[in-house]
């Protein structure tokens, strides 16, 4: 099923975390008493596990991925008074980094122009195989970039948001102030769009 194989390419590697519960309290306990090496270590440990998630959620738009870890780490030093322990540093940070994402997505497609008028709809390619199963298929990621790149940003981002986040389109409207109809008529859209450019891959 598309949605269960979606689910696994979403799942990364379990990292192991840099500290133990012990360390993690120390370090954070070093951090909130405004120690700046403590602060620098904890960026470094946690960089590349946060890069790695934000980089494949925003796929293709790398250029988005540098500005939105830093802003991750920024409400994460910023907040780390409320960081409770019950969950690794490394998963309290990527929960961080899930809502960013998720603003990237609402932000974006908020936009003035009407999610229906992006471009005019167009015939799908039949040969093309359907775009969620393309998604979902870690073997066709760089293709999949390759054709998201070349999509209009909402059909991109809209994509993503419903098969790479698992969005439902009850959500998407709800947060984005529209109908889910409406939502859908853009999904579709973006979806015949996307087996066009992939037919011509």
């Amino acid at each position: 099923m598309a949605t269960d194989s979606l689910a696994d390419l979403r799942r990364e590697p379990p990292a192991p975390d840099p500290f133990d519960a012990s360390g993690e309290r120390e370090l954070v306990a070093a951090i909130l008493a405004r120690n700046r090496k403590a602060a620098a270590q904890f960026v470094a440990a946690y960089t590349d596990a946060v890069y790695s998630y934000v980089r494949h959620r925003l796929a293709p738009r790398a250029d988005l991925v540098d500005d939105l870890v830093q802003e991750v780490f920024l409400a994460a030093l910023s907040n780390l008074s409320t960081y409770q322990g019950t969950s690794a540093l490394r998963a309290w940070l990527i929960g961080i980094a899930r809502h960013k994402v998720d603003d990237v997505y609402r932000q974006r497609l908020r936009a003035p122009e009407s999610l229906d008028d992006v471009e005019a709809d167009r015939q799908p390619a039949t040969d093309a195989p359907p775009a969620d199963a393309l998604l979902d298929d870690a073997r066709l990621r760089a293709r999949t970039n390759r054709v998201l790149a070349q999509l209009p940003e909402r059909y991109a981002l809209i994509l993503l948001w419903r098969y790479w986040e698992e969005k439902s389109t009850h959500d998407m409207a709800s947060v984005l102030g529209t109908s889910e109809k409406s939502v859908e008529r853009t999904l579709a859209r973006a979806r015949a769009r996307f087996r066009e450019l992939w037919s011509k891959e």
